[in-house]
């Protein structure tokens, strides 16, 4: 890796650097990939027609493993993800293994993605391109339970025997990742059955975060409540002498969380308008730098200008860029601008690379394709970048 001055300012528009491990196939296949995605009644239509296709028997999953798994998948397993992890370490990137299997609800599919999860824990451990890992609380306990246990309700005894298994899953996963030192984030969930995992991921946090950050949760800035929420846990963290895991997010669950809270008649949990977000997003930026001896924090977002802040913020408060309580985050196939640039200048990045089977990870990679739509100028973004890429690349004779 070559890092760059620290007298440097970062240039994201280097596309000469945010597409060094790109072959020119492989800009023109992420250029179509994302014209299409770019159109939005193709990207509606898109999961239906995929599922008769697949229903009919037509051979579709290898167009799909060539093309939009490719793009935003490192392959179907662990061992198949070796080659994404090799070639985002050369260029100062780290890994975050995401097994991204979603849907079922099975007390025998919890069991098998604990187990998986514990085997990125332990992939992880001797390998310094990977250098956190992540779970999914609804990947190793049932929807319908957080959400009764987040509400307070009384559980049914059965209900209270099946909580414990959850409990004692969170707590076997995060016990490895402290044993083996490789720090696990919880992802963040839907508003009403978050609350349940927030106390998990807290009572995770006093039990394995008191020498280092190893757990850490998520919060989603597109809810109103969540800043506030953020800075009361800092707070906790230095009050109780542990280190607080805080994963910065704007969030995944807008439309939803809009229409159930429309349905059911009461106040939305999001912001009135992205520029709120955008506001509780940066303010929660500044806070997490403002405390930085007692908060490791990831900043996981696409937003060029909330990247700046974090790398003004570096600056202003004289942090070093590899201080080991500040990660950017990006997803694998999208961003690369942000991430390979933020790599090339020694900061702390990482991205998230999805893995499973192909037909299991079809749910992931659905909401992957309208995430680029509905992010305002995302897709336009991402073309513009690859096409001057395209063009550097021919006026310099580059195959």
């Amino acid at each position: 890796m070559i890092v760059a001055d620290k007298s440097e300012t970062i240039d994201f528009n280097n596309t000469k650097i945010a597409f060094s491990d790109k072959s020119s196939e492989d800009l023109n296949r992420a250029y179509w990939l994302f014209k299409i995605i770019g159109n939005n009644f193709l990207t509606k239509v898109g999961p239906g027609i995929t599922n008769t296709a697949i229903k009919v028997g037509l051979p579709i999953y290898p167009l799909i493993k060539k093309t939009i798994f490719a793009q935003f998948c490192g392959g179907e397993s662990i061992e198949e993800c070796k080659g994404t992890i090799e070639k985002l370490g050369k260029g100062g990137i780290g890994t975050i293994l995401d097994y991204s299997v979603e849907g079922s609800e099975e007390e025998s599919n919890f069991t098998f993605t604990t187990e998986e999860i514990l085997t990125t824990i332990r992939r992880a451990q001797h390998d310094k391109h990977i250098p956190l890992t992540v779970f999914k609380p609804t990947g190793v306990g049932r929807f319908g339970l957080w959400e009764k246990v987040s509400a307070k309700a009384k559980l049914t005894t059965a209900e209270q025997a099946e909580f414990f298994k959850v409990k004692a899953r969170f707590n076997q996963i995060c016990k490895l990742a402290y044993d083996l030192d490789v720090p696990v984030m919880i992802d963040a969930e839907e508003s009403w059955i978050q609350g349940a995992i927030d106390d998990l991921a807290l009572e995770m946090m006093r039990s394995y975060n008191r020498e280092r950050a190893i757990v850490y949760n998520t919060y989603q800035l597109y809810r109103n409540d969540k800043l506030a929420s953020l800075k009361a846990d800092i707070y906790l963290a230095e009050t109780d002498g542990f280190t607080l895991g805080a994963k910065l997010v704007r969030g995944a669950y807008m439309e939803k969380e809009r229409e159930r809270a429309a349905k059911l008649g009461y106040p939305s949990p999001i912001n009135v308008d992205k520029a709120a977000t955008d506001a509780d997003y940066n303010s929660a930026v500044e806070f997490c730098i403002q405390h930085i001896n007692t908060v490791s924090m990831l900043a996981g977002t696409h937003n060029e200008q909330s990247c700046t802040l974090l790398v003004d913020l570096l600056n202003k408060h004289n942090i070093s860029r590899s201080h080991p309580h500040v990660f950017f985050s990006q997803l694998l196939g999208m961003s690369d601008n942000l991430s390979y640039n933020l790599g090339h200048s020694g900061y702390n990045v990482t991205k998230y690379v999805p893995y499973g089977p192909v037909k299991e990870v079809l749910p992931y990679l659905f909401r992957r394709a309208e995430e680029n739509t509905s992010i305002a100028g995302q897709t336009g973004r991402e073309l513009s970048l690859i096409i001057k890429e395209k063009a550097r690349r021919k006026n310099a004779n580059i195959a």
